[in-house]
């Protein structure tokens, strides 16, 4: 029974170790800012997102950068944009950790023209894009999941519920997204009210999770994840590439960037939302 559960603790701890090799090459290869301040990060506009004035279209983006300082090694933070039909400005919906710890609401909605702003200093990757007709009624149901996300007080770093766990709730109550949640969306596995299985975020598999601490997502858009404490790793079947913790995502082809759907996606009918608790 003792070797047993020696061998069992040592298995773990391998794994462990292998699994934070991901966070310490970003780290390595200065991937993460360890010395700056808050106060003097940029949050410039990256140009990503049509010009509000321009685009008359309804428009929806999902965007993702770098955590600030260290946590930027294990995670990204993730957000949503939206601008309905006709709008001059973008509606972006994030939680804050630190709205929360100081009693307030964890979940922020606020306008801008340039929603796709650098996160303290790290370049955001557009994750998903939708525009024109059908947008508007995606908006409908993405203020409508934002108004009933169940964490909107609270937040916790590790394992969630964080900002990813928010972005990965509402991508789940609106499947037509379809938006892949890189690996190092840390967060992203927390499922709410203690549910073991869930659709995936992208609408095209499902998962299943303990706490976020641990569980197996399998879908086409995901492809293979596992999740060990937080940290997850994995293989992109339809994309070809190599899901790696604090990395993200690593291709194995030299490909364009994933094209992004302009119109909401169907999400057929073999794919229905899980239910179970």
């Amino acid at each position: 029974m003792i070797r047993q559960l020696l061998k069992w603790t040592i298995g773990a701890l391998s794994l462990l170790a292998l699994l934070l090799l991901g966070p310490l090459a970003v780290i390595a290869v200065g991937e993460v800012d360890l010395d700056g301040h808050w106060s003097t990060a940029s949050r410039e506009s990256t140009h990503q997102a049509p010009d509000p004035r321009v685009e008359h279209q309804a428009v929806i983006h999902v965007y993702g950068a770098r955590a600030f300082k260290w946590r930027g090694a294990f995670g990204i933070h993730t957000w949503i944009a939206t601008k309905r039909r006709g709008a001059d400005q973008y509606t972006v919906h994030q939680v804050l950790g630190w709205r929360a710890y100081r009693g307030g609401r964890a979940v922020s909605s606020f306008p801008t023209a340039s929603p796709d702003f650098r996160w303290f200093n790290a370049f955001p990757e557009l994750l998903a894009e939708r525009r024109g007709p059908g947008v508007d009624a995606l908006i409908d149901r993405i203020e409508a999941a934002v108004a009933r996300y169940p964490y909107s007080r609270q937040y916790r770093v590790w394992p969630g519920p964080n900002s990813n766990t928010f972005t990965a709730y509402i991508a789940r109550e609106v499947p037509e997204l379809v938006l892949d949640l890189p690996p190092n969306a840390l967060g992203k596995d927390f499922l709410p009210s203690g549910s073991l299985l869930a659709r995936a975020p992208s609408g095209t598999g499902y998962q299943l999770s303990v706490l976020g601490l641990l569980g197996l997502t399998l879908a086409w858009e995901e492809g293979i994840e596992l999740n060990f404490l937080g940290l997850s790793a994995g293989l992109d079947l339809n994309d070809l590439g190599l899901r790696l913790p604090g990395i993200g995502r690593l291709p194995l082809l030299d490909r364009a960037p994933r094209p992004q759907p302009t119109r909401p996606a169907v999400i057929p009918a073999a794919w229905p939302a899980a239910t179970a608790r």
